[in-house]
């Protein structure tokens, strides 16, 4: 059933002008009968009527108590700095958050649902996957502190171009008014100039700030370092490794810094925060076998973040024979080849001794480690299945291996095999 089959205009009245049209018949001819019945249902009964409800809630709850809206959005670590952040502020007040692996045209009408008059802080991540979401969203729930992590090559073949990632992306800072705040890394690319239309205070984080980390080290739970805010410093046990979650605390601690939060309670938060599950765990087998589990996403720019930090892990498990299982990098359209083959050059100058490249994307980093590096054995698996034998037989004794992948190839089902 295609969109432009029915009265477009009616749906937009039944459904909400500022819902993009992918969401309203998305994956119906996959569904059976019953499934597409429940679905349309759901579409144009019961998320509308949640939806309002929610809009209005969350207008009553600002008008008549002290919420603060904090909204996150970027390409990468969204839920990481949101988990933070809310490690932070529930050490101040009631705080609610985006729960769960949910997408946020449901889950933010939910989690605003969930609060109550007593609620001090509602954290929202503000993912987007298709042009016109954020519109969405900040007709949903426009935020008092705007959040973007950065801007990387994500859901290409919706967006065509990173400019277009970034263009959808920076609508949560040009939303802000005189007396909301906008927190960006001042790393990234696409973020480090100021952003000269919004009319938000801007704070940024990262090197060349108020807000950066200097210090670091890794250990087997987690990564050390120094936090500095402003000229406070204080060193914190971050229980997670790799640099690019310390870059998410700093995100964290930048939005809790303008809020009022001490550099002490910062620490606190950041070091009871409790990391999600298939980003960055280790894993230790029988027989000193460790994995480390990365499966929950896949992109070029969070691909070569975790490589480096596998690279830094290494060299606390010393003497340990080095493998990597890849899964394909999805949703990058015409520029797949491209980033695959940048990720093939990267693993190529890794001291590894194999590597299992799950699906056919994959095979392109095959290519590469194969013309570059004469000593990594590459193995090439069409699915899930077929890397966990592989794997399987090579996860000896004293073997370190990073398992990263999108969901949809699943090879956090190859991890769970591998822990039982």
């Amino acid at each position: 059933m295609r969109l432009n089959n029915i009265n477009s205009g009616l749906i937009k009245i039944l459904v909400g002008r500022n819902l993009p049209d992918v969401h309203y018949m998305k994956d119906l001819k996959a569904r059976s009968f019953g499934d597409r019945c429940v679905h349309v249902y759901k579409t144009f009964v019961i998320h509308p009527i949640k939806r309002r409800l929610a809009k209005y809630y969350l207008s009553i709850l600002r008008k008549c108590f002290d919420i603060k809206v904090i909204g996150i959005t970027g390409s990468a670590g969204k839920t990481s700095t949101k988990e933070m952040l809310s490690s932070i502020l529930s050490l101040k007040g009631e705080t609610i958050y985006s729960y769960a692996n949910i997408d946020p045209v449901y889950n933010i009408p939910t989690t605003i649902l969930k609060c109550r008059p007593s609620t001090k802080y509602l954290v929202l991540e503000m993912g987007v996957e298709y042009p016109g979401e954020m519109d969405f969203y900040l007709w949903l729930a426009k935020p008092n502190i705007a959040v973007i992590t950065n801007i990387n090559p994500t859901h290409l073949t919706y967006f065509k171009s990173v400019d277009n990632v970034y263009k959808e992306k920076v609508k949560l800072a040009l939303f802000t008014g005189e007396n909301d705040r906008v927190v960006l890394n001042r790393e990234d690319t696409y973020l480090k100039k100021t952003i000269k239309d919004t009319r938000g205070m801007v704070t940024y984080f990262g090197k060349g700030t108020n807000v950066y980390s200097d210090k670091y080290r890794i250990k087997r739970s987690g990564s050390i370092y120094t936090l500095n805010i402003n000229g406070k410093r204080v060193a914190v046990n971050l229980p997670i490794i790799g640099r690019h979650f310390v870059n998410n605390s700093l995100a964290a601690a930048a939005v809790a810094y303008d809020l009022g939060i001490s550099p002490t309670d910062i620490k606190k938060g950041l070091e009871n925060f409790i990391p999600l599950e298939h980003r960055m765990n280790i894993i230790e087998l029988e027989n000193n076998r460790v994995i480390i589990d990365d499966t929950y996403n896949n992109n070029p720019k969070a691909a070569r973040e975790t490589l480096k930090s596998f690279n830094e892990t290494s060299k606390v498990y010393k003497n340990y024979k080095k493998g990597i299982v890849f899964g394909d990098m999805l949703e990058l359209g015409e520029d797949s080849e491209k980033y695959h083959q940048e990720i093939g050059r990267v693993i190529s100058g890794m001291d590894i001794g194999f590597i299992i490249c799950v699906g056919k994307e994959s095979n392109i980093i095959i290519e590469i480690v194969k013309k570059n590096n004469n000593f990594v054995k590459t193995y090439g698996a069409k699915d899930k299945n077929e890397a966990y034998l592989l794997l399987k037989s090579l996860l000896s004794e004293n073997t370190l291996v990073l398992l990263k992948g999108s969901r949809s190839i699943g090879l956090d089902d190859v991890v769970e095999k591998l822990s039982q």
